[in-house]
């Protein structure tokens, strides 16, 4: 009986936390074990998501996707146009790390049946904040990256967090696919899309961002390439 009482209380100083990084504080005065701290980081979501499942998604913009042949291979270059929505800033402040996804995935068109792909690539991004140094930590590897980030090729620290974010946004000369690979009067098109990946999340946080429309970003963009001469 006591302990449910004591739940309650807590559950009702949660009802002023409007922000998860509010609330991702309270918990550390909770001092749990971290079993208990992932079931109470889940009940500390789930009412978030509630309250803002009717807030607009936030946008992302592809602009300017380019596929230009250089050499034996076709690249791809981009920018991404978007902001972290509130709650998103507000966690990776508080320590949650971030991941986001690029993929471009060619396909040979093919009337007679399915469409076939012909190559698939994938860049991934961890991005977290050191409250120590005060920089944001950018990781990125053409595989998932693990929450400890052992075994990435490539990582690079910023000062602030908009000099990361131009990172992930910007995908310049991205070696999509070989030319021997794209025959000469066949059809291909190319599907771009970029996303936060919340699967990469702890399971907890990945429950409490279930129908919270601003967790919501991604976007996805379909362009036709057409086999050119080496440049």
């Amino acid at each position: 009986m006591a302990f449910i009482t004591q739940y309650f209380k807590k559950m009702h100083r949660f009802e002023g936390c409007r922000s998860l990084g509010a609330r991702l504080s309270e918990l550390k005065r909770w001092g749990t074990t971290s079993l208990h701290l992932a079931l109470l980081a889940l009940l500390a979501l789930l009412p978030l998501s509630a309250s803002a499942q009717f807030a607009p998604a936030p946008t992302v913009q592809v602009a300017d996707l380019t596929l230009e042949r250089v050499d034996d291979a076709y690249l791809l270059s981009t920018t991404l146009g978007f902001e972290l929505p509130t709650p998103v800033e507000e966690a990776l402040n508080k320590g949650v790390a971030l991941y986001f996804l690029s993929q471009a995935e060619v396909f040979k068109e093919r009337w007679y049946w399915y469409e076939k792909s012909v190559a698939l690539q994938e860049r991934h991004y961890r991005l977290s904040y050191h409250p120590l140094s005060r920089q944001w930590r950018l990781l990125s590897s053409s595989k998932p990256i693990p929450n400890s980030g052992l075994g990435v090729t490539l990582g690079v620290a910023y000062d602030d967090l908009q000099g990361a974010l131009f990172a992930v946004k910007r995908l310049s000369n991205w070696r999509l696919v070989n030319a021997a690979d794209i025959e000469s009067g066949a059809k291909y098109h190319v599907d771009f899309r970029f996303k936060l990946d919340l699967t990469q999340f702890p399971r907890p946080l990945q429950i409490g961002t279930l129908g919270d429309s601003e967790w919501n970003l991604s976007a996805t963009k379909s362009v036709r390439l057409t086999p050119e001469p080496s440049k």
